[in-house]
């Protein structure tokens, strides 16, 4: 059995998580793969899962890397825990890396949680979106399990027969945002792989970036920060179409 952290009261296969991300394609509920990676704003996933809660056909799946996982240690009352997140409301499961191969040995004719997570996903929003992370995609580096969602992304629908959009919120330190090689990776999610609507009405590209905003970061920085969860989460409820 996979260590996916799952609620014990869900409903879902009991045999695996696995089994259960899969049987839940077909569940007639929006899905929601909420990501988080190395920023501070991590912190900030309770409020835009709340922010979400008045919504029930809503099905809500957090991937965490590493990185994330630290920011969610308990330590005040502002960090939860990574187990704290499944009391939220329409929270089903909380993936991390080493829920992709392990502890069970991969064996043929198993799925694979990144494409699974890929295939249940009605959209992926990483909020927040590091700089490093933004390296990575832009990169095309597949080295952990977010990274992994993202590169194996149906770009065009042409697979899964459904063009669905990545969601990223920037957010890290001011030096870092205001980078040259951070404006060149941006430009490229933006304009080379940026959702645009041709003068035919036919919509090309798979990513959409909500811009920083200035304020006063914890290291003492000012600029950089993650967009706010009030906008990151009706932004969500547009793309989602969500009531």
């Amino acid at each position: 059995m996979l260590s996916t952290i799952l609620p014990s009261q869900n409903n879902h296969h009991p045999s695996s998580s696995l089994e259960s991300l899969t049987a839940s394609l077909t569940d007639s509920k929006k899905h929601l793969l909420l990501a988080a990676s190395g920023s501070v704003a991590t912190i900030k996933l309770p409020v835009i899962i709340n922010l979400l809660s008045s919504t029930q056909n809503l099905s809500i799946r957090i991937l965490l890397t590493s990185s994330a996982s630290q920011f969610l240690n308990g330590c005040t009352a502002e960090q939860p825990t990574v187990s704290s997140l499944l009391s939220l409301p329409n929270v089903d499961a909380v993936y991390r890396d080493q829920d992709e191969w392990g502890p069970q040995p991969w064996v043929r004719g198993r799925g694979v949680l990144h494409i699974e997570l890929r295939r249940w996903a009605d959209i992926l929003v990483v909020a927040p979106l590091s700089a490093n992370t933004l390296a990575k995609v832009v990169g095309g580096h597949s080295d952990n399990l977010l990274t992994s969602v993202i590169r194996a992304w149906d770009t065009d629908g042409g697979i899964d027969g459904k063009k669905k959009v990545i969601l990223v919120a920037p957010a890290m330190n001011s030096a870092m945002w205001r980078h040259p090689i951070t404006a060149k990776q941006v430009k490229t999610l933006e304009n080379d792989w940026g959702v645009k609507k041709g003068e035919d009405g036919v919509v090309t590209g798979w990513f959409e970036v909500i811009r920083p905003i200035s304020k006063t970061l914890a290291c003492g920085d000012t600029g950089g920060a993650m967009a706010s969860a009030e906008t990151i989460s009706e932004i969500i409820k547009q793309r989602l179409e969500l009531n």
